[in-house]
This record gives C-alpha cells, sequence and structure tokens, in this order.
C-alpha cells in the first residue's frame, strides 16, 4: 500500500473517530501511532508511543500552558471579573447599549488576565448575563454580546492558543503576545461599534441602565487595581526580560494566588478547587499535544506536509486564493473541535504552505486564531455557543446564534481590515527587533 493511500486512509479515519465522539487528543494517537506502524512497523510505533509521552509532559517550554491555566483558575474564582464588569458598568452603563459596552469591555480585561475563550464565556455567562436580562435586552441579544466578548480570550496575552501556536511553529511567543494586542483592541472598538449600530437600528434592543454617581464610580474603580496589577507584573516582567514566557506563566499564577488571599478572595475550598480545574484542563491540553505529536509523525513519514504545500501552490489561485481557502477549512473545523485542537491538528500541515507562500508567520498566527475564534461562535455549531448555553439553560441554540450573527459580520469585516493591513499584527512584535 503506498504511503499517499495510507495518509488519506488516516485522515478518513481520524474524522470518523471524532464523529463518533472520540476525543481528539485520542483520535490522532491512535492514527498516529497506527500509521506509523503501517509504514515503518509495530515495535518502533510502539516506541514512539512512550518517548513522546515523556519528552512532552517533560519539556520545560510546555510548561507555560499550566502555568498561565492556573493563573486563569485562581483570577475566576477570586471575582475579578466581576469588579471588571462592575467598573465598566458604572461609567458607560447608563448610555444606549452601554450595559453591552461594559461586558465587552471587562471580556477584554479578563481576557488579559486569563487567557481563555472558553473562560471568559463562562465566567460573563453569570457576571454580565442577568444583568442585561435586569434592564430587559433580548435573551438573544445579551447571550450574542457574551459570545462575542468570549472570543476576545485568545487574542490578548496571555492567550494559551497563541502560546501553542508558537511552540508548534517555532516561532517566538513574546512577538506572538504583541501581535495580538492591536488585532484584540480593534475587535473591542468594533464590537462596541456593533452594539452602537444595532442600538441606533433598533433601540428597543439595548436600553440603557441607571447612571451611577461619581462615588460609586470611585468605589468601583478601586477594585480593579488587581487585575491591574496582575496584568502589569507578568506582561511588565515578560518584556522588561525579566521573565522567560514559562516563567511569566509561574509568577502569574503566583501572583494571582498572593493577590487572592491578601484580598481573602481565596478560601481553603476555592484554592483546591482552582488547582483541580487547572489540572483537569491542562490534563486535556496535554493530550491532544501528545495525540497531535504522534500524528505528527505520521505526516512527516508519509511526507503529507510537503505534498499538500506542493498541490496547494500548484493551484494557480495566488497566495491570497490560498489563504482563503485555508480560513474556509477552519471555519467548517470549528463545527467539529475546539480551539486549540484545531491550531494541534492543522498548523503542522499549514504551516509549511504558508512559510512556502511568503507570509509572515507572527501575521499568520493570528489571523488563524481569529479564524477559529469565528469557528466556535458560527453556526450551526459553535463551541463557545454551547458554553453559554451549558451555564445559562433558558436559552435555547437558535435564540444565542440569533444574537450572535451581527458580530459574525464584525468578524469577518475584522479579517478582512487584518489581511488587507498585516501591519496592525506586525508593527509591535517589530519593535522588539
Amino acid at each position: 500500500m503506498s504511503t499517499d493511500l495510507i495518509a488519506v486512509l488516516g485522515f478518513v479515519v481520524l474524522f470518523v473517530l471524532m464523529l463518533g465522539r472520540v476525543p481528539v487528543g485520542m483520535a490522532m494517537g491512535l492514527v498516529g501511532v497506527g500509521g506509523f506502524a503501517a509504514v515503518v512497523g509495530g515495535v518502533p510505533a510502539l516506541r514512539l508511543i512512550g518517548q513522546t509521552a515523556m519528552r512532552t509532559v517533560t519539556d520545560y517550554t510546555f510548561g507555560v500552558i499550566p502555568m498561565f491555566l492556573l493563573m486563569g483558575a485562581f483570577v475566576s474564582v477570586s471575582g475579578m471579573s466581576r469588579e471588571l464588569f462592575r467598573a465598566a458598568n458604572t461609567f458607560i452603563g447608563h448610555r444606549k447599549g452601554g450595559i453591552g459596552f461594559a461586558t465587552i469591555l471587562a471580556c477584554a480585561g479578563f481576557a488579559a488576565i486569563s487567557g481563555s475563550s472558553v473562560a471568559t464565556a463562562a465566567t460573563f455567562s453569570t457576571v454580565a448575563y442577568p444583568e442585561m436580562r435586569r434592564y430587559r435586552y433580548p435573551k438573544s441579544f445579551a447571550t450574542g454580546v457574551i459570545a462575542a466578548g468570549g472570543t476576545l480570550g485568545a487574542m490578548f496575552p496571555p492567550s494559551t492558543v497563541l502560546v501553542v501556536y508558537g511552540i508548534i511553529t517555532e516561532q517566538d511567543i513574546s512577538k506572538l503576545f504583541l501581535a495580538g494586542i492591536v488585532p484584540g483592541l480593534l475587535a473591542v472598538c468594533m464590537y462596541i461599534a456593533t452594539i452602537a449600530m444595532v442600538g441606533t437600528w433598533r433601540p428597543d434592543l439595548v436600553p440603557a441602565g441607571p447612571r451611577a454617581g461619581w462615588g460609586e464610580r470611585l468605589a468601583a474603580l478601586k477594585d480593579v487595581w488587581a487585575p491591574l496589577v496582575l496584568f502589569a507584573f507578568v506582561i511588565g516582567g515578560l518584556y522588561g526580560g525579566l521573565f522567560t514566557p514559562t516563567e511569566a506563566g509561574g509568577m502569574g499564577a503566583g501572583g494571582a494566588f498572593l493577590i487572592g488571599l491578601l484580598r481573602r478572595r481565596l478560601n481553603r475550598e476555592q484554592i483546591r478547587h482552582s488547582l483541580l480545574q487547572a489540572t483537569r484542563t491542562a490534563a486535556a491540553v496535554f493530550t491532544v499535544l501528545i495525540g497531535a505529536l504522534l500524528f505528527g509523525y505520521f505526516l512527516t513519514i508519509t511526507q503529507t506536509p510537503q505534498k499538500v504545500t506542493e498541490y496547494l501552490t500548484g493551484l494557480g489561485i495566488g497566495r491570497y486564493g490560498i489563504l482563503l481557502l485555508i480560513m474556509g477549512m477552519y471555519l467548517v473545523l470549528g463545527c467539529l473541535m475546539d480551539a486549540m485542537a484545531m491550531i494541534i491538528l492543522t498548523v503542522p500541515i499549514i504551516f509549511p504552505v504558508v512559510t512556502a507562500l511568503g507570509f509572515d508567520p507572527i501575521w499568520f498566527g493570528v489571523i488563524i486564531v481569529m479564524t477559529v475564534e469565528l469557528g466556535l461562535i458560527h453556526p450551526p455549531v459553535g463551541m463557545i455557543v454551547f458554553v453559554i448555553k451549558s451555564v445559562i439553560g433558558d436559552v435555547d441554540f437558535y435564540t444565542i446564534f440569533k444574537g450572535v450573527l451581527p458580530f459574525i459580520v464584525t468578524d469577518l469585516v475584522r479579517l478582512a481590515i487584518l489581511i488587507a493591513f498585516p501591519i496592525l499584527a506586525t508593527w509591535l512584535p517589530g519593535l522588539l527587533g
């Protein structure tokens, strides 16, 4: 049997397993080991399992993932999300659509210290949704705002998705973090503009909340010091040359823990819950990583990346035509798996194509993360939509997707802007040299 046929069968079996609800990491590992055994032999394939698993869980570079996950867990249980929302809401909640604006701003602030889209969406489903419903926001638009705000978790540092992309492609994680800042701020501005436009078109969808006095505003502002200090400490240390990315993750987790203790926001049960949550999530991520590495060996031995590169570059549709094909693929995959799995599964295949076409790998990382996050909110599935549905419970999927549609259009426009003006992603990383 030829290696081309084995590679095709491997992908068919992989997607059959995923459609059969086999966990993505397990599916990739099974196909990778089975395909490697078909080409090389059973004994080398079995040896590969132990070597890959041990090398992955003991690799210093991969230590950045559980550390940032632990930081996000401490941040979530210590109530920083509620404080960010309260501060934003006291300043702009009295405006038409102001509670929606506050939700987007608070999501951006929380994303900057948690780095997780799913955590951001789940947290603000409990923090912002009741407030929006109290002031008569329709269920559809309220959940749509939260879903859109949730996607910001992957853009701002410390984004775990950008970390994994950087590890796989051997790109500078510090530069990737910088590259996500301007597109992330652009997303915030465009989401707020979308809410304002909807409010102009349908004022009944975005009623204003009560005006807060300056005393209440200043009191709310005082509570925001904790996330600001934590963000400045982690990012300042990273770009000030004090920490490597892995050390920044450890310092961030330690900083979030100490701030929570000092403010008496962490008790023994909450600490235990945070440790268990971070451990479970890290175990899931490492399972996918190990499976992806095993699958990657199978791809390497069948020369699939090289053949895909040769095929796509020979289509004659130009580099941007190929880029559109790749982005369309990610939108489809968004219906099948989460962001991390998509990045781990596809980047080893797609990245050689991107470099062969001459695209900047840092810029491409931001483009792919944006596309993946869009895949997490678009119909017919959308992972973030599932998260919101599971947390809120009293809304159906149709209602959430209806509210998300204006923001999907906004994201498509934002992608077009970033493709037309790559400097939006490359300017800040270029300052590092």
